[in-house]
């Protein structure tokens, strides 16, 4: 079964939630560095800082990680697939050292952000759609990265 129209709605609706609080990219990293304190250092707005710190540059790369998760789920709906924007981002993820586990890590951090901005609108169906959303975009990446 391809992605529902109905997958697609929740995307894009607690996709607007994580929009309207920015401490929810905070919390993103927070998590992420919880996993894997050594990624750090592959995010040039939080290497040189004691912890996660709020800046107009985490805000933007958090965005632009749950948009581009937002864009999947809306491709996959329109075609069945994900087809990345940046051509870029697979050379990107490989200069920064990038591995399968990292992307483990990003998906457990990104559902448990979903799930926080969501508050009571969090359900089973919800969290299935942003998971089928970002693995597609996480197979494209590892496809550019190839």
């Amino acid at each position: 079964m391809g992605f529902t129209q109905q997958q697609e709605a929740l995307v894009n609706s607690s996709w607007e939630s994580f929009k309207q609080n920015p401490s929810y990219s905070v919390l993103f990293y927070t998590i992420i560095l919880e996993k894997a304190p050594a990624a750090k250092g592959m995010f040039s707005f939080l290497k040189d800082s004691a912890g996660v710190v709020d800046s107009p540059k985490l805000q933007a790369h958090a965005e632009q990680v749950f948009g581009m998760v937002r864009d999947s789920a809306i491709q996959l709906q329109a075609t069945g697939e994900v087809v990345l924007k940046n051509g870029s981002l697979g050379a990107i993820h490989i200069q920064k050292g990038v591995v399968d586990p990292h992307f483990v890590v990003v998906k457990e951090a990104l559902l448990k952000t979903i799930k926080e901005a969501s508050g009571d609108k969090w359900s089973e169906e919800l969290s299935i759609a942003w998971e089928v959303a970002y693995d597609g975009l996480a197979t494209a990446i590892k496809k550019a990265m190839s």
